[in-house]
């Protein structure tokens, strides 16, 4: 009796021991295996296993994408049609070698590099011309219309490509060899002018290849670009009360919800950059027009409506676009809130025209006027910096740290730093015009040259 029972419990522990390594087993995770569809055309199988191997951390990009799930391949977005002016040739030597199955004739297929907004467009159409419309596809033409930095070529050429078309975009342009030139790619510039005739570039904010909707969808996107003492967007809005809310809850965003679906105090308790200028809310419609509902041109010398902003006109009704942006603000916030924001932002905007903007601009003309300055060239005067950084740095940090609620950015980094640049400029200007000497002049300008012959694929006059 007792060996039964010995025996039936050793059976009763073989079987718990079992139990448990089956359930131990079951919970081992397995390595996530990205399975070709058998839909696939050859070429772009080609294309998934050569990159599989020749570039992993691009094939595991792509892997975790929407565009994977949806089994948008490759081809999809780089394949270009044979005449095409952006056809890659290094791409082709790719099927001259021996020591792949991919690299045989059976799978050549032209292939671009840069993929457009063009290219985008087969599948977002919407996206595309609402972002054809906006500032950020046509910054170039905007900045060779106005930037005495291109027109007067007060830099150089490699000190543009490192700095000012790395945001702005370069031009795409091919060499003597057949390949992009090192100029002008690689560049995923929010202008960048393509090859295929379209403009900007949808990865500056979707990178590749990825291509995630989480990533445009939080102000990190924004602030690649949107930093530092002339614009400082991505600081307003770490200082503000929405920065302070997405530090401190961020991580429960549902920033995966369906494009057109992301909703306030839904998915997300206070907005980001997109949720602001892009998102939809309430009936307002999700915009590529990231300048769609904006009021004041708060990044010019003088502040102006949208619409007589002279480099790029907008084509809507300021009022209209505005009311827009109150709708979104009103999903969280009451009618008299959102009012009376606007209102203290319209004051802001009358006190730095009226008693900065204004007046430090007649005083320039002024002394040009008087021949103390000289307008052939700028910025290789000390009195033409003095302006010149009154708008574009404190100035702009004045205004756009009140449209964005971040105090410290509208006092001591706006209006108190506009105080002492005024007054330093005013004194300046006094004595030269007291004195009546033309001004020192920075000759030669270090490191200018910059070529000032505005590439012809870029619109305007």
């Amino acid at each position: 009796m007792k060996r039964k029972v010995f025996w039936s419990l050793i059976l009763v522990l073989l079987v718990a021991v079992a139990a448990s390594a089956t359930a131990s087993a079951q919970n081992i995770p397995k390595v996530k295996e990205y399975r070709i569809e058998r839909s696939m055309a050859p070429q772009a199988v080609a294309c998934i296993e050569c990159h599989k191997a020749e570039t992993p951390g691009l094939f595991a990009d792509w892997t975790m994408s929407r565009h994977a799930s949806a089994n948008v391949t490759c081809l999809d977005c780089h394949q270009a049609q044979p005449g095409d002016a952006d056809i890659s040739k290094n791409h082709f030597k790719q099927y001259e070698r021996g020591d792949t199955k991919w690299g045989i004739s059976e799978y050549k297929i032209p292939v671009a590099g840069p993929v457009t907004p063009k290219d985008c467009s087969r599948c977002h159409p919407d996206e595309a011309m609402q972002f054809s419309r906006s500032k950020h596809a046509n910054t170039l033409e905007i900045i060779w219309k106005i930037d005495p930095w291109l027109k007067q070529g007060q830099n150089s050429d490699i000190e543009r490509t490192a700095g000012c078309f790395a945001c702005h975009g370069t031009v795409l342009t091919l060499g003597e060899d057949g390949n992009m030139t090192p100029d002008t790619w690689p560049n995923v510039g929010v202008g960048r002018v393509n090859m295929d005739g379209s403009f900007g570039s949808c990865t500056s904010c979707h990178t590749r290849h990825r291509f995630s909707v989480m990533e445009a969808r939080k102000p990190e996107a924004c602030g690649q670009c949107h930093l530092g003492p002339d614009h400082p967007q991505i600081e307003i809005f770490t200082e503000s009360k929405h920065g302070d809310i997405y530090d401190t809850f961020g991580d429960q965003y549902n920033w995966d919800a369906a494009p057109g679906t992301w909703t306030p105090g839904v998915d997300f308790r206070a907005p980001t950059c997109a949720a602001c200028h892009m998102s939809g809310a309430g009936t307002v419609m999700t915009s590529h027009d990231v300048t769609e509902r904006l009021s004041w041109e708060l990044q010019a010398p003088i502040t102006v409506r949208p619409q007589d902003f002279v480099p790029l006109p907008a084509k809507n009704d300021w009022q209209k676009e505005r009311s827009k942006m109150q709708e979104v603000c009103n999903q969280c916030h009451s009618n008299v809130w959102t009012t009376n924001h606007y209102a203290k932002l319209d004051k802001v905007v009358e006190q730095y025209n009226t008693v900065y903007a204004k007046p430090s601009k007649a005083t320039l003309d002024q002394l040009y006027a008087a021949g103390v300055l000289d307008k052939t060239k700028f910025f290789d005067e000390e009195l033409e910096v003095e302006f010149y950084e009154l708008w574009h740095h404190e100035g702009r940090r004045a205004r756009m740290g009140t449209a964005m609620m971040a105090p410290d950015y509208a006092w001591w980094h706006g209006f108190y730093e506009c105080k002492k640049r005024l007054n330093t400029f005013n004194r300046m200007a006094e004595e030269a015009l007291a004195s009546g000497k033309p001004a020192w002049k920075a000759d030669p300008f270090p490191s200018s040259g910059g070529s000032t012959v505005r590439p012809s694929q870029i619109p305007g006059n």
